[in-house]
């Protein structure tokens, strides 16, 4: 088994319970409220910053010059998505855009993005790749999943074109072959260290979706 596939066995049922996810349902048959999606619009601008941060991490790490360059595209093209992306789907939902920019992260987007800047800065490259592996990878395959069933709903239909299109499939895929490279030969104590981060990744992911349909907040004293 190649490393990449042990990690999806590891985050696997937890992909499942992202599939059966409310979100992501409604996503697919329209009846997802807007403010539940504008809600993650706003939140996913927020992570998709420091996730720029995370991969140009991940390519501070790399071992050499290919996997520092797809990682440092990959940093440019987060923040491109958070431009382009979520520009328009703001404008679509009707959103603000000074009132996004005062927008703090919920505890669950601070918590991952968190996760995320410590695995990329203190952990080993095995597990650096690994906390970012499961948003590239997941993604793909909500991406695929969702562009199968369609949506009624134009904005939402813009979403999973996104994440079901062919220049993010060849992302994920880069990032696997990346994880594959980095997982190679690791004795079985720091393969499942990465794999830890993995999966707390792919919980992070399916909390995302969930605090955005839950409306959380922080508790105010």
């Amino acid at each position: 088994m190649s490393g990449s596939a042990a990690l999806w066995s590891e985050i696997l049922p937890v992909h499942r319970r992202i599939l059966e996810h409310p979100f992501l349902r409604g996503l697919a048959d329209g009846s997802l409220p807007s403010d539940a999606f504008a809600r993650y619009v706003i939140q996913d601008g927020l992570f998709l910053r420091d996730y720029a941060r995370a991969l140009a991490l991940c390519g501070a790490r790399s071992p050499d010059g290919a996997m520092l360059e797809l990682f440092c595209r990959h940093a440019v093209e987060a923040v491109g998505v958070e431009r382009d992306l979520h520009e328009r789907l703001m404008a679509q939902l009707g959103i603000d855009p000074a009132e996004a920019a005062r927008a703090e992260p919920s505890p669950t987007c601070l918590a991952y993005t968190r996760f995320l800047l410590s695995a990329c800065a203190l952990g080993d490259v095995a597990e650096a790749v690994a906390a970012v592996l499961p948003c590239f990878w997941i993604y793909w395959e909500v991406g695929k999943v969702l562009t199968a069933a369609g949506s009624p709903d134009p904005r939402y239909r813009a979403w999973i074109a996104t994440y079901g299109g062919e220049d993010f499939a060849a992302a994920a895929q880069g990032v696997i072959e990346a994880a594959d490279r980095v997982l190679e030969g690791l004795p079985p104590q720091r393969l499942a260290a990465a794999g830890r981060q993995a999966l707390i990744a792919a919980r992070l992911e399916w909390r995302f979706f969930d605090s955005a349909l839950r409306d959380e907040r922080w508790l105010e004293p």
